[in-house]
């Protein structure tokens, strides 16, 4: 082992588990965007190296050179102060936990809730003058004592390592701010005159000379703990699980196979699988992997992958898709690609690429302190240093300096984007839109570009019986119950829609003799003595009636079947995915917005035009496959255009994922639910543009509860470094600026 590691320096993190030039590292220790900002610029200083640090989904996607090790990079992430590794490959028995279960969110929660119930008597007692009673200062002590240092400790811990590495965030600040009211507050408590019995604590809105060693300001810090801890609790639970979008799109696959051995079946996981192995698919099973029909005939539902509202026949000699459901008879397919080579991998790759590759949008809060901690910092010591020179009181100077880190602890800009996001994210929840985390909301307002997916999204999705031609004398009652009786015996969509049709026009449906599923042509039987077929027949053996009726739906994009009876054509009927009710309205709403819709689809042309021109789309882009769609987000995107997508499949989530705002639909595949920024609960189109509305509107107040929290500071700060602010003043301030924080997020209730 020694010796193999002499000769070979490439350590377990650095196998050659990642493509020779490119890798993915797992960040951890960040707690804003400014730290995911130090990360890549310490990463992109290396030669050669290209990173991109998402502080959303903590992972770093790091482009290095032939004589850089992935150790290297670890080693430069450590040294910045955070943890780097590469991701491990998810357990077997994953499930999506919620996001209760999650450790980390678990125990901000129980500092939270701990710190929360010390603070509150402490800001009780300090703030009104009549529960003071004896020795009160000393309960106050005993119950701030644990809330200050163990429910902050994430932020000492945080502004710790940040100092060794010559840095400073919000976390400095918050840190500095409560430890040093905290320290001072001790200072008097057991050398000053704060201590004594019968000590009452009073407001003096300025600071005066030599009243400092009878001031505490405990309350100030258990209640900056406790409020930081609130908006950093509220951030975490709405942040986006990063590999929720792959799980699902994995989790789409077959578990396991029947694999042919010797003349028999046997029952494998699909890990166990490989290039040419011969497995079987029954009807309603889904097909394990990439391949080749070698033996039966069927018709395949692709549409989760393909977008194609019609299920695809196959037969032998045919090539089918992993994931895909087998919706009629029995198959045997010969595997073509396995494991990472297939379909479905390959779009869980596409996904993660542009999850990992979507530009971060940095949020207000941390790029203002970026600037506003070390400027907050050096005021603080400049206010000592002059409190000091120009009066000689030490006690002044002090008092003024934590005036100045206390006026300036940024606790209403730590609240105002997750308090605004959870009044919002409830409103939508009511309303059946789910915004997924702050991010987001920055698009919003900038889309002007809206595509569309056709199947699931405009349509429903179902296929359904439109239009009956009956033949001249023959009834169209008579037509239904002929051909709804037979197709009311077969499995495949089509005939399912047929029979639905019929039973629902013409009444109860005879049952059907002598069933037959004809490959290539449909299927036939005898229904009331006569023998009937419903399926195709070669073009130039209709009446023209008929001929003319099935040429007018394929060019609608409407799929035509025709019913014989005893060897004579008697009638044409056509079957389509239906326009939703509500889609022509919702085109108008989003017209309305100022987006320009764009029908985006995998389906045929003549499908997708005649779907666009019922709900007033002028644009169509069609026939294209998951990889074409994000292409042509792609493509809009290179002409300037801010482009949001909605969509319900999985042939949508990488899409979703591209695009500058993502919104799926909430009845689709839970790939693309996970990939979207928003989620259409109610699967209506119309609430795309409400879900567009209510993020704007919540962007606003978030920007107005930023500016609120930093205007704040910026006009308290030369009032607490003039000496003008009394620190238990400052705290009471900075207590009233996350209360208006909290106050101005609820008028997102009234949203409507």
């Amino acid at each position: 082992m020694t010796t193999a590691a002499a000769r070979t320096p490439v350590t377990e993190t650095s196998a050659p588990s990642v493509p020779a030039s490119e890798v993915e590292l797992v960040i951890g220790g960040m707690t804003c965007a400014s730290c995911a900002a130090r990360v890549e610029k310490k990463l992109n200083r290396m030669d050669g190296v290209t990173a991109t640090v998402n502080y959303a989904t903590e992972k770093a996607k790091v482009t290095y050179p032939a004589g850089t090790q992935v150790a290297d990079l670890i080693a430069t992430v450590v040294k910045t102060g955070y943890t780097a590794e590469e991701p491990a490959p998810p357990p077997a028995e994953d499930t999506e936990a919620p996001a209760a279960d999650d450790p980390e969110l678990a125990s901000l929660r129980q500092r939270l809730t701990v710190s929360a119930a010390l603070a509150l008597p402490v800001v009780l007692m300090s703030m009104i003058p009549a529960l003071q009673f004896d020795n009160w200062q000393w309960l106050a002590l005993t119950l701030a004592a644990p809330a200050v240092v163990w429910g902050g400790l994430p932020f000492h811990r945080a502004a710790l390592t940040n100092a060794r590495h010559g840095a400073a965030t919000m976390d400095t600040l918050v840190s500095v701010g409560t430890l040093a009211a905290f320290g001072w507050s001790l200072w008097a408590l057991f050398f000053g005159d704060a201590g004594m019995t019968g000590m009452r604590d009073g407001f003096t809105f300025t600071v005066s000379r030599h009243d400092g060693a009878s001031t505490i300001y405990l309350e100030v810090a258990a209640g900056v703990v406790a409020f930081i801890l609130l908006g950093r609790y509220l951030e975490a639970r709405s942040k986006r699980r990063a590999g929720a979008a792959l799980r699902a799109l994995m989790e789409l696959g077959a578990k396991d196979v029947r694999v042919l051995r010797d003349g028999r079946e046997v029952r494998v996981p699909v890990d166990g699988l490989a290039v040419g192995d011969r497995f079987v698919v029954r009807p309603g099973e889904k097909i394990a992997t990439d391949g080749t029909v070698v033996e039966g005939t069927s018709a395949v539902d692709a549409s989760m992958l393909t977008g194609e509202s019609v299920p695809v026949d196959v037969s032998v000699g045919d090539g089918v898709t992993g994931a895909t459901v087998n919706v009629a008879g029995r198959l045997v397919v010969e595997a073509r690609r396995v494991g990472a080579d297939t379909q479905l991998a390959r779009m869980a790759r596409l996904v993660e690429d542009a999850q990992n590759g979507k530009a971060e949008v940095q949020r207000l809060a941390d790029r203002i302190s970026a600037v506003f901690v070390p400027v907050v910092l050096l005021i603080a010591v400049g206010t000592f240093g002059f409190w000091l020179g120009l009066t000689g009181d030490t006690v002044a100077a002090f008092t003024a300096a934590v005036a100045v880190l206390i006026i300036a602890c940024p606790c209403a800009l730590g609240l105002a984007t997750p308090t605004a996001l959870m009044v919002g994210t409830g409103r939508g929840a009511q309303l059946g839109i789910l915004i997924e985390g702050p991010e987001v909301l920055e698009s919003t307002r900038r889309v002007d570009t809206v595509v569309l997916d056709k199947t699931g999204t405009v349509t429903t999705g179902r296929m359904t019986l439109h239009e009956v031609y009956a033949a001249e004398g023959i009834g169209e009652s008579e037509l239904l119950r002929a051909a709804g009786a037979l197709e009311h015996a077969s499995e495949h969509p089509i005939a399912r829609a047929v029979a639905a049709g019929a039973e629902e026009r013409a009444g109860a449906l005879p049952a059907p003799e002598h069933f037959e599923n004809v490959p290539g042509l449909g299927v036939r039987g005898r229904v009331e003595g006569r023998e009937i077929t419903v399926g195709r027949l070669p073009h130039g053996t209709l009446p023209p009636e008929l001929a003319r009726a099935r040429a007018e739906a394929e060019a609608g994009g409407r799929t035509a079947v025709v019913v014989t009876r005893d060897g004579t054509a008697i009638g044409v009927l056509t079957v389509a995915d239906t326009v939703k009710e509500t889609s022509a309205e919702a085109v108008r709403a989003l017209r309305a917005l100022g987006l320009t819709p764009v029908l985006l689809t995998g389906d045929n042309r003549a499908v997708a035009e005649s779907v666009a021109r019922a709900v007033g789309i002028d644009q169509v882009v069609a026939e294209v496959l998951p990889e074409g769609k994000v292409e042509v987000i792609e493509r809009l995107r290179g002409e300037g255009r801010t482009v949001a997508m909605v969509g319900d499949g999985v042939n949508d989530a990488a899409a979703l994922a591209t695009a500058d705002l993502g919104l799926a639909m909430g009845t689709g595949t839970d790939a693309a639910i996970e990939a979207g920024d928003l989620t259409l609960v109610r699967g209506d189109l119309r609430v795309a543009a409400d879900a567009i509305r209510l993020s704007r509107r919540t962007l606003a107040v978030i920007k107005g509860n930023l500016l609120w929290a930093f205007g704040y500071n910026v006009a308290a700060l030369p009032l607490a470094a003039a000496g003008l602010l009394n620190p238990m003043i400052a705290g009471a301030a900075m207590a009233f600026s996350s209360v208006f924080v909290v106050t101005n997020s609820l008028r997102l209730r009234a949203f409507s």
